[in-house]
């Protein structure tokens, strides 16, 4: 069988031994580089707009770093549900991306106030909900870009962790905010099937596609670190052995 997996460590190698519980079986029509680029970005995207905040049609949803690998996942995903799609991007390239990848609106943040954006295109309303991974840099403006009750949803930090965070930041217009992590929502082998086969079932679809992915060798795992830190990559990358 062709199989895929999504574990918390131990990817950066050529071959491995895993219990068949931690497994899933692979459609035909996805093929191995895509599948290793959509298993941990895809399923995050899945428990995201399905659990931490369930999407519903109408709602508006802002998700910061949208050229990124999961960001331009949960932009298909959020047009397929019906929602209306904004995202934040730090080059023009990268907001011409995100725009066709279901985006309905994409602020460069290099240039732009994301929060003065947000309410303009929202006419002051703001979103349901924030998808934040960058963290540090994105959390105080992603809570002022929410209504009333909204979600604030932090799954990374690729600027640095939150820090000076209190409840109380939570209390301009009762708002929620929860750090889920995929490993939560996969903790059984029911859930990992479940969630991986509705990823599967979009994809082959093809509702969403996993269509940015940039290969490069396995030896080149330390150049490839250095280009997500300084944020030049967009999409996924696949290290090949």
């Amino acid at each position: 069988d062709r199989v895929a997996y999504v574990l918390r460590t131990g990817a950066y190698r050529e071959r491995r031994t895993l219990g068949a519980a931690h497994l899933v079986k692979l459609p035909d029509a996805i093929d191995d580089a895509t599948a290793a680029s959509i298993m941990l970005k895809g399923l995050t995207a899945q428990y995201l707009v399905t659990s931490t905040y369930p999407v519903k049609a109408g709602d508006t949803v802002l998700v910061h770093a949208a050229a990124g690998g999961v960001g331009l996942l949960l932009g298909q995903w959020l047009k397929a549900l019906g929602a209306t799609a904004i995202g934040t991007a730090g080059s023009a390239e990268k907001v011409e991306l995100a725009r066709k990848h279901g985006y309905s609106q994409v602020i460069d943040y290099r240039k732009e106030d994301f929060v003065a954006r947000v309410r303009e295109i929202t006419g002051g309303s703001g979103c349901e909900v924030v998808y934040d991974s960058v963290g540090h840099d994105t959390w105080r403006g992603s809570l002022k870009c929410l209504k009333r009750f909204g979600m604030f949803a932090n799954f990374g930090q690729s600027s640095g962790l939150i820090r000076d965070f209190a409840l109380s930041d939570l209390a301009a217009g009762s708002l929620s905010a929860c750090r889920p992590t995929l490993f939560d929502y996969i903790a059984t082998r029911a859930e990992l099937e479940r969630r991986s086969a509705d990823l599967f079932a979009r994809l082959t679809s093809g509702e969403v596609r996993a269509d940015t992915i940039a290969r490069r060798p396995l030896r080149d795992a330390a150049a490839v670190h250095a280009d997500l830190e300084a944020r030049r990559t967009v999409g996924a990358t696949v290290l090949i052995p």
